[in-house]
């Protein structure tokens, strides 16, 4: 799905992410990397294969799209460290033509020195690549003549069948001055949103995008 925003062509991703043609950048977020392990650490059954699928949705981006930048907007590895981090920078280290740019969350709270040890850019919450201005949480004001792109909320959409069958499905949602992309982590779960009037939703399909 190719949508234009702020004159600016956008592709809205069926795994869960948009490239910003104009720039070749590459948007993500909330992948939440090493939430399984965290997970079954403390005795809590989570699927095993889920880094896999989450890298291997990466790299399929970034054959695909070839950007020379990706932003991951908050949220990269979701809790303390664990092996899944050193699986995440040996994927990086196999694309030195990418420049790997993390805008801080909430769940980024690894020492900083790990950071510092690893090929990322690291970032604290606003910056600006103009006509956009990215953070992990939706900013409470959105100075003018820009458009915040923003992660942190997981918004999905609750789908209902012609045989009363519900599905709840993630979704890009689009505000009139500020976006939230879907969580791209295969284990984050999903925060219904409501649109107003003016505001456009793209649910995420198995293999496309499509305005609700």
């Amino acid at each position: 799905m190719t949508i234009l925003l702020k004159n600016q062509t956008l592709h809205l991703h069926p795994n869960k992410a948009i490239f910003w043609e104009n720039k070749k950048i590459l948007f993500i977020a909330d992948l939440h990397l090493g939430k399984a392990a965290h997970f079954r650490k403390k005795g809590i059954a989570a699927p095993p294969a889920l880094f896999e699928q989450n890298i291997q949705n990466l790299r399929q981006l970034i054959t695909h799209f070839h950007p020379v930048r990706v932003l991951i907007l908050g949220d990269l590895f979701h809790s303390t460290l664990n092996i899944i981090w050193n699986k995440f920078e040996a994927f990086l280290l196999q694309f030195s033509e990418v420049s790997f740019e993390l805008v801080k969350g909430n769940h980024d709270i690894l020492p900083e020195q790990v950071y510092a040890d690893s090929i990322l850019t690291l970032h604290q919450p606003p910056i600006i690549i103009e006509p956009f201005i990215l953070s992990h949480y939706p900013l409470e004001t959105v100075p003018e003549g820009l458009y915040n792109l923003y992660g942190h909320l997981h918004p999905g959409v609750l789908l209902e069948g012609m045989g009363k069958q519900l599905l709840k499905l993630p979704c890009f949602y689009l505000e009139p001055t500020q976006a939230v992309l879907p969580a791209f982590g295969a284990f984050t779960g999903l925060a219904l949103v409501q649109p107003q009037k003016g505001d456009r939703v793209f649910v995420v399909l198995e293999d496309e995008v499509l305005e609700m």
